[in-house]
């Protein structure tokens, strides 16, 4: 891991403000390469060209950005494509990948608790299931930086379901119900591109649990596969244990690049 990774810090606080998709959108679609993080963040605050309605909110955005995102390093083909104007219903399940990255709580809960929920035929999850998880973090691998009160808890749960509504997962405002989620066929192409740069080989491709933050199986994966074999998007044959990809352009980088020329 790392230096200065938050992979495995459960942060209350991110969740509690959400998945700020436009918000994100916004920023990254104004962002300027020239300048560090902070100084794009700085302008953020004195500008507020995203129309943010208080000087609290303001801050707050600039904050969870912060700690989100490395819009020169791992993330910068999510800034690009922002700057590009992907729409916005193929960039969402990007911006998800991307913010999980060092998420812990979002990825945890996503690809953990809710994609659980779904592969055993649930119809509709609720609050106080998610606050029984919420437990059980520190076993899973996460990090509190505080203990949390029995508010923060009750706030945290309804966060991490208000996120799964804000991508697509779920719908509802009380009880929340499972929908029939599609990741458009470009954005499943950047996110095998980004599988594959994590040096992954292609039967953990198919395999990687970061599918279920899409509430996809490895069925599912596959399936996408042999239809993008099919119309020559790309390249996937399997013979016994012996499994081939060949994706269009070498990297996430290129890709994104290509999505939006």
């Amino acid at each position: 891991m790392k230096a200065g990774s938050r992979a495995n810090i459960a942060s209350s606080f991110t969740v509690v403000k959400g998945a700020m998709i436009d918000e994100t959108y916004a920023v990254f679609a104004a962002w300027d390469f020239e300048r560090s993080k902070r100084e794009n963040l700085d302008r953020l605050r004195e500008e507020n060209f995203i129309g943010a309605s208080s000087a609290t909110w303001l801050r707050d955005v600039a904050k969870v950005l912060n700690r989100r995102f490395d819009p020169d390093g791992r993330d910068r083909p999510l800034v690009v494509l922002a700057k590009h104007g992907l729409p916005v219903e193929e960039w969402k399940p990007l911006l998800l990948w991307h913010m999980t990255r060092d998420e812990f709580l979002v990825r945890d809960f996503l690809e953990t608790w809710l994609f659980a929920a779904y592969d055993a035929g649930a119809f509709r999850v609720h609050t106080e299931d998610v606050e029984k998880y919420l437990g059980d973090i520190s076993k899973r691998g996460g990090t509190t930086e505080h203990a949390w009160s029995e508010q923060t808890t009750k706030r945290v749960a309804a966060g991490l379901l208000k996120i799964a509504v804000d991508f697509g997962l779920l719908r509802g405002s009380i009880a929340k119900e499972f929908v029939s989620f599609h990741l458009p066929e470009r954005s499943f192409l950047y996110l095998l591109h980004a599988m594959r740069d994590e040096k992954l080989s292609p039967s953990k491709v198919v395999a990687s649990r970061e599918w279920r933050l899409f509430l996809m199986r490895p069925a599912d994966v596959e399936h996408e596969l042999l239809r993008l074999h099919q119309y020559r998007k790309l390249e996937y044959q399997v013979a016994g244990s012996l499994v081939q990809l060949s994706l269009p352009c070498t990297s996430t980088r290129e890709y994104a690049e290509r999505m939006v020329s």
